[in-house]
C-alpha cells in the first residue's frame, strides 16, 4: 500500500494544486511525479523535502504523525525555512536520553563483572611450570 504517495495526494488535491504545477517545482516530468503518488518507493528525502514544502505541511506529517503542537519559527526569508518544534518531540527526546543512561549504566556493570570475572580466571606462573634451563 502507498500510503506517503496517497497522502502526498491527499494533502495536494485539498490545496488545489495539480500534478503539472508539483511536478515543476520537483523539477521533473508530470507522469514522473504522477508515479511519485503511486510508487512511494520512488521517493527521496530532497523530493520528500521539496513536496512539504510546497504543500506547506510537515515531513513528519507525510508519515502520518500528528500536527498537534506545532510551533514554526521562520527565521525572516522569503523561503520559509524555520525550525519544527513540538511537544512530543521534546519528550521523545527526553525519553532518549533516559534510555541511554540507563543502557550507559548496564554496560558499565557489564564491563565491572567481566573484569572481576577474568581475575578470578587467571592461573598464576608456577616456578615448577618454567623451564629450568
Amino acid at each position: 500500500m502507498n500510503t506517503i504517495g496517497s497522502r502526498i495526494k491527499k494533502f495536494r488535491e485539498e490545496k488545489g494544486i495539480k500534478q503539472e504545477y508539483m511536478a515543476h517545482e520537483l523539477e521533473i516530468s508530470q507522469s514522473n511525479y504522477g508515479r511519485l503518488e503511486k510508487d512511494d518507493s520512488r521517493l527521496t528525502v530532497p523530493k520528500l523535502q521539496k513536496i512539504a514544502e510546497v504543500l506547506n505541511i510537515s515531513i513528519s506529517i507525510l508519515f502520518g504523525e500528528k500536527a498537534a503542537n506545532v510551533l514554526y519559527e521562520n527565521n525572516g526569508s522569503n523561503v520559509q525555512t524555520g525550525t519544527l518544534i513540538q511537544n512530543y518531540e521534546k519528550d521523545h527526546i527526553e525519553s532518549l536520553k533516559n534510555e541511554i543512561a540507563f543502557l550507559r549504566k548496564m554496560l558499565e556493570e557489564k564491563n565491572k563483572n567481566e573484569s572481576r570475572h577474568t581475575k578470578s580466571f587467571r592461573v598464576p606462573c608456577k616456578s615448577r611450570w618454567k623451564n629450568s634451563g
